[in-house]
């Protein structure tokens, strides 16, 4: 692993992690808006607004940990973390979006 590919990895995962935020902020937004969700439901975005960023800095915490361990270049596929929790909960959301 390189220095040079951990710090790019880095940079962009804390400019995904705005990005994630803006974007549950604004589906949660529009789906609470647009029609009647349980408690639960509107927990559960209310959660992934912090939750998904989140993700974002779990993944450069591991990634960089493995660079000082001494890990591998697979190493790196911890940065696809926050992508698979994206798609969770993108799923999610179209599922609330195709019952309300």
């Amino acid at each position: 692993m390189s220095l040079r590919w951990v710090v790019l990895g880095t940079v962009l995962q804390l400019m995904l992690a705005y990005f994630l935020f803006m974007l549950v902020v604004f589906s949660a937004a529009s789906m609470a808006n647009g029609g009647a969700l349980s408690e639960t439901q509107t927990g559960i975005l209310n959660f992934s607004i912090y939750a998904l960023p989140a993700t974002c800095l779990v993944s450069v915490g591991i990634v960089f940990y493995l660079y000082q361990t001494g890990g591998g270049a697979a190493s790196f596929w911890w940065y696809g973390l926050p992508l698979a929790a994206t798609a969770l909960y993108l799923a999610y959301v179209f599922t609330l979006g195709g019952s309300a």
